[in-house]
């Protein structure tokens, strides 16, 4: 009888109804990698696959709550945050990972859902700057949210890619992974004091895909919960992540969606092929 606990890891953010992006689908990443994941709600969102609706921010206290309870129960292996909506949940959430500082904390804000729904965008990244992102075993970001993350730390508007995550780097964070979609190819840049660890280059995918840096960030926990070094797990993210995004489907009227559970299908379609014929 096999009793072992898969790792388990916990995953802070917001629920998408969608499951393409938040807990949901970090979930998903979590359980297809062989992990267990709980998780902590920040708040809920209304969206669909082609636009987010409204945001509901969920009392810092609940997240607290939520936190507590399950980490006096079971050991978590590694601590996955994501988008906490607002300042005030930052300060919760960055209050009980400090209690475990020898757990794996991977970081990747979301700051598009602050400037678009709420007025706080300015103390959100403030908050993550000051009190998360010193924390982070890994800091998971686009280009655009290095430079606006290390701007609030320095106040200066003209920060270059490449100063923006030494600042990061020297406040605190022991990896910065820079995820560009924009280049000519999807490109992930892995930053330690001493300089770039790694740098991987891969075939964009041809639709848009909602989740790709949530993707990213909930594969490098996994990895990491599972004992790998910080550039082994990213490579094994990256190369879960195109996997997903190669198998992309779309399942409404907007953006492609990842399909995280892309071998189960593939599993499928080699035992179909190998029925013999009747």
């Amino acid at each position: 009888m096999h009793t072992e606990s898969p790792p388990i890891l916990l995953t802070f953010g917001l629920s998408d109804p969608t499951s393409a992006t938040g807990v949901q689908a970090d979930l998903l990443t979590f359980a297809s990698m062989g992990g267990y994941g709980v998780s902590v709600l920040t708040g809920y969102s209304s969206q669909d696959s082609r636009t987010c609706d409204e945001v509901q921010p969920i009392d810092p206290d609940w997240i607290a709550d939520q936190a507590r309870m399950l980490l006096e129960d079971m050991p978590v292996a590694a601590f996955k945050v994501g988008s906490a909506i607002n300042a005030e949940n930052v300060a919760a959430i960055a209050e009980i990972v400090a209690d475990y500082d020898e757990t794996p904390l991977v970081v990747a804000p979301d700051f598009g859902l602050a400037g678009e729904h709420l007025l706080s965008a300015d103390e959100l990244r403030e908050a993550t700057a000051n009190l998360l992102v010193p924390q982070a075993s890994v800091l998971v970001v686009s280009p655009a949210s290095a430079v606006a993350l290390a701007q609030t730390v320095t106040e200066n508007e003209n920060l270059s890619l490449d100063e923006a995550v030494s600042i990061l780097l020297e406040n605190g964070c022991e990896f910065v992974l820079v995820s560009d979609s924009n280049a000519p190819q999807f490109t992930h840049t892995l930053y330690a004091d001493g300089g770039v660890v790694r740098e991987d280059a891969w075939d964009r995918p041809p639709h848009n895909v909602a989740g790709a840096i949530d993707t990213l960030a909930a594969a490098v926990t996994a990895m990491l919960a599972n004992g790998l070094a910080v550039p082994e797990a990213v490579r094994e993210a990256q190369e879960y992540l195109q996997q997903v995004l190669e198998n992309a489907f779309r399942p409404g009227m907007g953006r492609h969606f990842p399909d995280r559970f892309f071998w189960a299908r593939s599993e499928e379609t080699d035992q179909e092929s190998d029925t013999p014929e009747a």
